[in-house]
């Protein structure tokens, strides 16, 4: 089985990130709730330093080769959040193509879908 990954963009700040005068961004604390909550699981996760959704932030990809893959967005840096995304994901590891029956969604990534993409072909 191919490995499903999560992709975090640790640079996403939110409008109010800088009133908060916190010295990480927003896409930071989301990385490391969801790498903390995604531990003991199958999938990997990983940080990035830009996915280009700034009108989206805080931004995830899903994806894994030969399946749907799928940008998710606008999310507050929580816990709930973190869970909702890795809980969303290991269903996505477990469907042979990435579709993931919408009753069988977490309630923390419902209304979070930014974008889906098709595999890309094998063999040209």
């Amino acid at each position: 089985m191919t490995p499903t990954w999560i992709t975090i963009c640790d640079t996403c700040k939110r409008d109010d990130w800088a009133a908060k005068g916190v010295e990480r961004t927003d896409g930071q604390a989301l990385a490391e709730l969801v790498e903390a909550a995604a531990d003991g699981t199958a999938l990997r996760v990983r940080r990035t330093s830009c996915l280009m959704g700034c009108d989206h932030s805080c931004n995830v990809a899903v994806q894994a080769a030969g399946k749907l893959n799928y940008t998710l967005g606008r999310f507050e840096p929580t816990g709930e959040a973190a869970q909702g995304i890795v809980d969303w994901a290991v269903l996505h590891s477990e469907s042979e193509t990435g579709q993931v029956p919408y009753r069988t969604w977490p309630v923390a990534v419902k209304g979070h879908f930014v974008t889906r993409h098709p595999p890309l072909p094998e063999g040209e």
